[in-house]
């Protein structure tokens, strides 16, 4: 098995304007969620964007899943979930 080269994955992709601008908006959801009391560090749980669109950040798109709920969705090729429900 190939070994995993994440400071060219960085440099391809998760450094690009549009990928910072997803990951600060993830980021200020669950510092969000912290804030109001509804996850805290370590717990195991993630913030998820009900509409899938990691740029809402409404209290109504938001909700707090378990870490192996949240990223076990069937992804499409193009790595968006599959059959979501709004």
């Amino acid at each position: 098995m190939r070994r995993r080269d994440y400071a060219s994955e960085y440099k391809n992709y998760q450094s690009k304007p549009s990928q910072k601008k997803k990951r600060a908006s993830r980021n200020a959801a669950r510092r969000k969620m912290m804030s109001d009391g509804r996850v805290s560090k370590g717990d195991g749980k993630d913030v998820s964007h009900k509409n899938g669109n990691p740029r809402d950040n409404r209290s109504s798109n938001l909700k707090v899943v378990r870490a192996s709920v949240n990223r076990s969705f069937r992804r499409t090729s193009t790595a968006r979930k599959a059959n979501r429900k709004s």
